[in-house]
């Protein structure tokens, strides 16, 4: 049983509250690519790493995602995407911080989380691997700056 397998998945409350009720504006200073960039430090666990990551996502998607019609829909599967992602990363963590962006263009939403000491392993190894090659369109891996392996996964939004 993987971290994220064992969390419960009642965590969307926040985006809930906020789709729910007001319309969020775009914030005015971001370009066309709209990000957000979390760290998570050494002295985390792996269960604490995914837990403050996942939070932290969750407060801030509304605003990357504002003015999307399926904002919910999306910022759910980013949510359970990045939630697995962190979860593999910070159980083989080769770097001092695990480190994670989130971008939206517009048409995709983009996803990097690094660094792990390996490469990803198959979805038979770690299941939770097999929602994240359901949910996203692209997934591959580069060298990091810390000699381990980045993730990223790209999303389509469909209309």
């Amino acid at each position: 049983m993987t971290i994220s397998e064992a969390m419960p998945h009642l965590w969307a409350s926040s985006r809930r509250l906020h789709a729910a009720g007001k319309a969020l504006a775009a914030p005015q200073f971001l370009g066309v690519e709209n990000s957000l960039e979390f760290r998570v430090g050494p002295e985390r666990q792996p269960v604490e790493t995914v837990r403050r990551s996942h939070r932290f996502a969750a407060m801030v998607l509304p605003a990357l995602l504002a003015g999307l019609p399926e904002a919910v829909r999306v910022a759910d599967s980013v949510l359970a995407v990045l939630m697995e992602l962190v979860d593999v990363t910070a159980r083989h963590r080769a770097s001092t911080d695990l480190a994670g962006r989130i971008s939206y263009d517009g048409d995709h939403v983009l996803l990097t989380v690094g660094e792990m000491n390996r490469p990803l392993p198959d979805p038979e190894e770690e299941s939770g691997l097999f929602l994240v090659h359901r949910l996203v369109g692209e997934i591959g891996q580069y060298r990091g700056d810390e000699a381990g392996y980045v993730t990223w996964v790209s999303a389509p939004i469909r209309a």
